[in-house]
C-alpha cells in the first residue's frame, strides 16, 4: 500500500487472517449497510462477538459505520483492498485480471438486489479545502476529468462536464442538501431520457485535527453493472483528489470517466 504505515498494513493482513471475518465482509458485500443485530442474524452470532470482529475490521479500515439517527449502520469499505491492489499488481497485469473477472462475473448467478456503496478515505487537509475541490468546476476537471458545475444550493441543478472542451455533459442531477462544508448530497443520473429513479451521492467531509475523513455513499444503484463501475471508479476519482490536495498534482494516470460507470 503505497504511503501506508506498516502498523495499517498488518492490521489489515490480521483482520483478514480471521476466517468469520472473511465471512462477516462477505455478508456485507451481499447486503451493505446492515445493523449489529442483522449482522448478528445473518451469522448466528452473539452481539458481544459480532462486535469484536467488527470493531477489528472496523480499525483496520475494512468495515466503516455512517449513523443513521439512532442506528449504526456497517458498510464494506473496499479502500485497503483497493490499496494492496496498487502495490503488488502491475499495470500489465490488470486487462488480463478484469477479463477474467468478467468471464466469472457472467458465469455467476447475481443476486436480485444491489448493495449501496461506500468509500471512505483520510485526506490531510481542512474541511473547507476538500468542499473546495469537491464543488469547483476547475479543479474537478483537473483530478476527475470532468467540471463539476452548479451553484451547489439545494434544488439547483448540477452538470458533470467533459473536460477536453467538447462541452459535452455526461451526468446530471438535482442537488439535495448542502451543507458547506461537511455534507453534499446530490442526485445522480447518466442521461434525462433514463426513466429510472437517480442514484444518490453523499459527500460527508469530517475534519479531525488536520487530516479529514471523507466518507463517499452512493446509494439506489439500478443494477450490478453501475455497481461494478462505480466501484473501479469512485476510488481513482478520490486517490486523484487526496493527491492533488496532498501534493499539489494528481496521481500519474488518467481520471476515471464517470459516464463509463453506467448502464
Amino acid at each position: 500500500m503505497v504511503g501506508v504505515s506498516a502498523e495499517a498494513m498488518d492490521a489489515v493482513f490480521k483482520a483478514l487472517a480471521d476466517p468469520t471475518r472473511r465471512l462477516l465482509l462477505d455478508r456485507l458485500r451481499e447486503q451493505n449497510g446492515q445493523t449489529l443485530s442483522q449482522v448478528c442474524e445473518r451469522l448466528g452470532m452473539a452481539r458481544q462477538s459480532a462486535t469484536q470482529h467488527l470493531d477489528v475490521l472496523v480499525r483496520a479500515g475494512l468495515v466503516t459505520v455512517v449513523r443513521r439517527g439512532r442506528q449504526r449502520l456497517h458498510y464494506l469499505n473496499p479502500a485497503p483492498i483497493h490499496e494492496i491492489e496498487q502495490r503488488w499488481i502491475a499495470e500489465f497485469d490488470k486487462p488480463r485480471l478484469r477479463a477474467l473477472t468478467a468471464i466469472k462475473a457472467r458465469a455467476e448467478e447475481y443476486a436480485m438486489t444491489v448493495p449501496d456503496y461506500v468509500y471512505v478515505t483520510y485526506i490531510r487537509a481542512s474541511a473547507e479545502q476538500v468542499w473546495h475541490a469537491l464543488t469547483d468546476a476547475d479543479l474537478t476537471a483537473r483530478y476527475w476529468g470532468h467540471s463539476n458545475v452548479s451553484d451547489w444550493q439545494p434544488g439547483s441543478p448540477w452538470e458533470h462536464r467533459r473536460a477536453d472542451g467538447s462541452g459535452a455533459v455526461d451526468v446530471v442531477g438535482e442537488v439535495i442538501e448542502s451543507e458547506p462544508p461537511t455534507r453534499l448530497v446530490i442526485t445522480f443520473e447518466d442521461s434525462p431520457r433514463e426513466s429510472r429513479e437517480p442514484s444518490v451521492v453523499t459527500f460527508l467531509v469530517e475534519p479531525h485535527q488536520d487530516i479529514v475523513r471523507l466518507t463517499v455513499t452512493h446509494e439506489k444503484l439500478p443494477n450490478r453493472e453501475m455497481l461494478d463501475g462505480i466501484s473501479s471508479g469512485w476510488p481513482a476519482v478520490l486517490a486523484n483528489l487526496k493527491s492533488l490536495l496532498e501534493t499539489g498534482d494528481v496521481l500519474p494516470q488518467a481520471p476515471w470517466e464517470m459516464s463509463g460507470a453506467h448502464a
